[in-house]
């Protein structure tokens, strides 16, 4: 019955949640900047770090008003330490150590990734290590081995863009707005995914992924367009675009699960939400007959109740902060 009040701010979200047990959310509350960074086609990190600031006191109490409950109810505190943006992270861990000290209850430091993959414990109360785990966002594009709660063997990541980073990046080529990833998904919902070959990527790693040269495919083609006057069939091409990336990743995954004998299987992170690749993983996962696990949508993007599921294994392992906690942009998780 541990109860976990939880705070993310690692880019542009605020978010508080009161976690009990690890897996049952009590609150989960947030608020999103996407309307305040959209007309500068990106995340401002000094715009971010300061709506933070206004925004986290108000939304710790809504959090305590939503879970009936009060701080003197909470057996610790968690913050998100990193990676992210130094200063929105900052503003959290600043936070938490303050309610930390003001109680005297025990701070616990989470790491962002772990908290995408601990996601799946919220949505899946049977889930349990060892499982493989596709963690695949904005910044990150990694296949775990789950150990155990807390204990990761890196199977294999991206060697430059992000999957998250190289669609936002197409979108921004189509002309899409921020965020460009969700547009470009929807739009190729529309399109024909063999409209425009794109290379296969073939990183040296069995496990490895790469994705700028997709890209840089994506870019080309589309100028060429632009240059001989052509018309841009827009969904025809992200949907060729996502299905190279999404392919890429359900490639290397499914192959690290059979040479692991995994058990089950799990997705994590905000590309998670992504329609195809949940429709294919899911496919290659029903043919393989392993068992896969998939966060809600409202869990794939970034949130708290996730960094109160992570911190909870975190707190029954001993794994305390003191106050001299600090945010760290670059956190490695291993």
């Amino acid at each position: 019955m541990t109860t976990i009040l939880a705070i993310e701010t690692s880019c542009d979200e605020t978010a508080v949640a009161v976690v009990r047990g690890g897996r049952q959310v009590l609150s989960n509350v947030l608020f999103s900047q996407i309307n305040l960074h959209a007309e500068y086609g990106g995340v401002v990190p000094e715009i971010a770090s300061r709506k933070h600031v206004e925004s986290l006191n108000p939304l710790v109490d809504e959090a305590l008003r939503q879970a009936k409950l009060s701080l003197a109810d909470m057996d610790a505190i968690a913050v998100t330490q990193g990676p992210g943006l130094v200063g929105a992270l900052l503003i959290g861990v600043s936070c938490a150590k303050a309610l930390a000290f003001a109680t005297g209850k025990p701070l616990v430091a989470v790491h962002h990734i772990e908290g995408h993959v601990s996601a799946n414990y919220i949505a899946h109360p049977d889930l349990e290590p060892p499982f493989v785990c596709l963690v695949a966002s904005g910044g990150h594009s990694h296949i775990l081995f789950v150990e155990d709660y807390g204990r990761y063997r890196l199977l294999g990541q991206t060697l430059d863009d992000a999957a998250g980073e190289a669609f936002d990046k197409a979108a921004r080529v189509l002309g899409l707005p921020y965020p460009g990833g969700p547009l470009l998904d929807e739009l190729a919902e529309r399109g024909d995914p063999h409209a425009l070959a794109l290379p296969k990527p073939a990183p040296q790693g069995r496990y490895d992924y790469s994705f700028s040269g997709i890209k840089t495919a994506l870019i080309n083609a589309v100028h060429k367009l632009r240059q001989t006057g052509k018309e841009i069939p827009a969904a025809d091409i992200a949907a060729s675009f996502r299905y190279a990336v999404v392919e890429s990743l359900i490639e290397r995954v499914m192959l690290a699960a059979t040479d692991t004998a995994a058990p089950a299987l799990a997705l994590a992170g905000g590309v998670a939400a992504n329609r195809l690749l949940r429709r294919r993983l899911q496919q290659e996962a029903d043919t393989a007959g392993l068992p896969l696990y998939m966060p809600p949508l409202e869990l794939c993007t970034d949130n708290a109740a996730m960094i109160g599921s992570a911190a909870f294994y975190r707190l029954m392992r001993g794994e305390i902060a003191d106050l001299s906690l600090n945010a760290d942009p670059g956190l490695a998780l291993l």
